[in-house]
């Protein structure tokens, strides 16, 4: 019989730290999912158009502050381990001390398009290898393939993500970067290895990209030049993070096969647990590595919270949602509205880069208006679970709901009850309380074991049949609107209506 998993200390302190695009968190959490200290440093950028770009200094320096105020008072004897997560595709170069060369080119940053034809042409039987089939110009390849042209690095320049930066300067020397980060600058992930023959035809030097890992590999420890500046303890163990979606996802616990997580922020991101991948022939679903040889499907929308920001600007929301709630409860819906939040179009469930929002309804008022942008999320939340149970994904599982839209209680019921399945509602969530989850794992704990000790549910949500009831013919009216104008193909369409009837 294998040896049973180490139990985590509770006295144990794990850090985790996420580097968003507004923020850098840090947390303290202990080893039953404790939350000790969390501290925040708010981070600045510079949009022009498709151009978006920050200082790769100011997220070492906000990481730094972070994390010195959340082990503020933490006796470092308890500090067992720290893992680092960032946004998934951005990217910089940088010298061979790891100083940068360039600023940090976001994970939206629109200026490749020119690139992604080459891109696509020669990476095709890889792409299509690994089920994403092609590569927009949002990922982090054809944007490498831009700043190769317009700086002309010269021998010994290194490419980074976003969170490799940090964890070369918390080592003092280049680290591995992790599967998840590497998946968008073209990874074979399911053969572990760059793709040097088409990195090679696309004219990428060899010696540029770093060496990878799978996520939760310890790759190294804080140097105590990097204590002395962030606070952690010298020597404490580094693991290997992911992307921001993946953390989210471990931060919720759901690392099953079947398990989702649904973070809505700005815009809807979807993630699961499968044994195997899910290959999407549209490409709207993409597969992480997991672990213990699982594979994590998902996507991201274009659709999302933001609709409520843009629509609601400097509204009491939490008003709004009473009326709002008191509207559906008399009347029932009245309107649905398609809740695009970006200028890009949708990116999933379905792909469409000239879609736009559109009102489906006759909303009397502002708080008929504010639900009809609820209920469309949800509307877009049911279309995806019917697109990944198209392509074959495990959907039957636990789904835990995170991400600032799952802090309105009325509004995670109502996607609840339009999903006709529970949700769950974890009491600390976040990409941060992720990475403090995958931190734990530096002394030999299995991920499963050390999320099944840390992760807390706050609330599960039944859903109401008799709203589940009242709300189906709103989203068979909404998926029959998106077939209407092209958007969404008649294969998804009839299977998400029988979804609906059964």
């Amino acid at each position: 019989m294998p040896d049973a998993a180490p139990l985590l200390d509770p006295d144990a302190v794990l850090l985790g730290i996420d580097l968003g695009t507004q923020s850098a968190r840090a947390v303290a959490v202990d080893g039953t999912g404790r939350l000790l200290a969390a501290a925040a440093r708010p981070l600045t950028g510079h949009r022009d158009g498709p151009r978006h770009e920050q200082d790769p200094e100011h997220w070492w320096s906000a990481v730094a502050a972070a994390s010195r105020e959340a082990l503020a008072g933490i006796a470092p004897r308890r500090v067992r381990g720290l893992a680092v997560d960032a946004t998934s595709g951005t990217i910089l170069l940088a010298d061979g001390h790891g100083r940068p060369l360039t600023p940090g080119v976001m994970y939206d940053d629109g200026r490749a398009h020119a690139y992604t034809d080459r891109v696509n042409a020669v990476g095709a039987a890889v792409w299509d290898a690994l089920g994403y089939r092609t590569m927009p110009a949002s990922w982090a390849l054809p944007r490498l393939l831009r700043l190769l042209d317009t700086t002309q690095p010269a021998p010994g320049t290194r490419l980074l993500h976003q969170a490799d930066l940090i964890t070369w300067r918390l080592a003092g020397r280049p680290l591995p970067t992790d599967t998840g980060q590497a998946l968008k600058t073209g990874y074979h992930l399911a053969e572990d290895r760059w793709p040097e023959a088409e990195l090679a035809a696309l004219g990428v030097p060899s010696g540029l990209l770093p060496d990878v890992v799978r996520p939760g590999t310890v790759i190294g420890t804080v140097h105590p030049d990097a204590a002395a500046t962030t606070g952690i303890p010298a020597g404490t163990p580094i693991v290997a993070g992911t992307t921001d979606g993946c953390a989210a996802q471990i931060g919720a616990g759901a690392l099953a096969p079947g398990a989702w997580n649904s973070v809505l922020g700005t815009t809807l991101v979807l993630k699961g647990v499968s044994s195997r991948p899910v290959r999407d022939p549209a490409g709207t679903v993409y597969s992480h590595r997991g672990p213990g040889g699982t594979w994590l499907p998902g996507g991201a929308s274009g659709s999302g919270a933001g609709v409520i920001a843009r629509r609601f600007p400097g509204a009491d929301l939490d008003a709004l949602t009473r009326r709002a709630a008191a509207s559906f409860a008399a009347r029932g819906p009245a309107a649905v509205v398609y809740p695009l939040a970006t200028a890009g179009g949708e990116r999933f469930p379905f792909r469409a880069p000239g879609a736009t929002a559109f009102v489906l309804g006759r909303p009397a008022d502002d708080a008929e208006h504010f639900h009809a942008c609820l209920l469309g999320v949800a509307c877009v939340e049911r279309l995806c679970f019917d697109r990944l149970d198209l392509l074959g994904a495990p959907v039957d599982g636990p789904l835990t709901l995170t991400g600032g839209g799952a802090r309105n209680t009325y509004w995670s019921q109502l996607r609840a009850d339009l999903l006709g399945r529970p949700v769950r509602l974890p009491e600390h969530d976040g990409s941060a309380t992720g990475m403090a989850v995958l931190a734990a794992t530096a002394e030999g704990t299995r991920l499963e074991d050390a999320a099944a000790a840390m992760v807390r549910i706050r609330d599960e949500l039944p859903p109401d049949p008799a709203r589940t009831a009242r709300l189906l013919p709103v989203y068979r009216a909404f998926v029959d609107e998106l077939t209407h104008r092209g958007l969404l193909d008649e294969t998804l369409a009839a299977h998400a209506r029988r979804k609906a009837e059964q």
